[in-house]
């Protein structure tokens, strides 16, 4: 899969080599397209939809998405392992960070034609309220699929295939913006969708991502076995040989990156959580001086005939 003779990877090769997926980037086109057109009829009926919402799933979720199967990144991700481990996190924890952000379900029921019982809105109604989608998105359940996929991916024949086949490969892209969003969209996203928790819950199950990122990074960094060792070693008896690290110099990296990423990232999620904690807690705080004040309102105008 790789290209036999790529130059010499550097940082500015991230912006310099690019090239399109041609599945991967239709399916992006078709994705931002459709929430576009969403934002565009909300706003022509007059109705507001925070910017804030369409740049996070356009701007940093899709975007994202696109710069990490299409920039520099997906053109070395078959070449350098520690550039696949990039690419990994991008996909699994950045991406679903800001396509929840963006609330497109929410969007979704707000302009899709029909009604709560019949035509589109209802169809996406009923596949929100499906079992399957309720067991898929119950915490424990997705908390096990996000901790669980990559020792599957690096540990079994799932990464030399995804190395040897370009539909694998698209696949393993696919399955791992999926399983990110599974887990940390009913944690940090705002559409109403099931699997939604409190939130001393989600910082819980949000904190227990670190150690396990920590855990496998090192894990990667320590053994002796080489991840994809057959596809790394043809590629260095090839015109590429002259400059490619050892395998194990970049497994060691590429585990340190896993690790150090994962912590960061756990932070941001951390005070994005924090902030929508503050600001719920504000929310509601205000909707019970509302009930107050009418409760007060209430009393005192009974009292007010009595008086008399």
């Amino acid at each position: 899969m790789s290209d036999p003779d790529l130059p010499r990877f550097t940082f500015a090769r991230v912006f310099t080599e690019w090239g399109l997926d041609p599945f991967l980037f239709i399916g992006t086109v078709w994705v931002t397209g459709l929430y576009l057109i969403g934002v565009v009829v909300l706003h022509r009926r007059g109705d507001r939809w925070p910017i804030g919402r369409t740049l996070a799933f356009v701007g940093a979720g899709m975007g994202g998405f696109v710069f990490a199967t299409s920039s520099g990144i997906s053109a070395y991700d078959t070449t350098l392992l520690s550039v696949h481990m990039v690419q990994h996190m991008i996909l699994s924890m950045w991406v679903p960070l800001f396509l929840a952000l963006g609330a497109p379900v929410t969007l979704a029921l707000r302009t899709l034609p029909g009604s709560t019982k019949a035509g589109p809105r209802r169809w996406l109604l009923a596949v929100l309220h499906s079992r399957v989608v309720k067991v898929l998105s119950f915490p424990l359940l997705a908390f096990a699929l996000y901790v669980l996929s990559p020792w599957a991916l690096y540990f079994t024949g799932w990464y030399d295939a995804s190395l040897d086949s370009v539909f694998v490969h698209e696949m393993m892209h696919i399955h791992l913006v999926l399983v990110g969003s599974l887990f940390f969209w009913p944690l940090m996203g705002i559409d109403p969708i099931p699997g939604r928790v409190g939130y001393p819950f989600r910082l819980l199950l949000v904190f227990l991502t670190l150690p396990f990122h920590a855990f496998l990074g090192v894990t990667i960094m320590s053994q002796d076995n080489l991840i994809g060792e057959k596809h790394y070693l043809l590629l260095r008896e090839g015109p590429m040989g002259d400059w490619l690290p050892s395998i194990a110099a970049e497994q060691n990296l590429a585990g340190g990156i896993l690790w150090a990423s994962g912590e960061l990232v756990g932070v941001v999620f951390f005070a994005t959580l924090f902030v929508q904690w503050v600001r719920s807690s504000i929310k509601e705080a205000k909707q019970v001086d509302r009930r107050l004040d009418r409760q007060e309102s209430r009393a005192a105008a009974t009292r007010r005939p009595a008086d008399g």
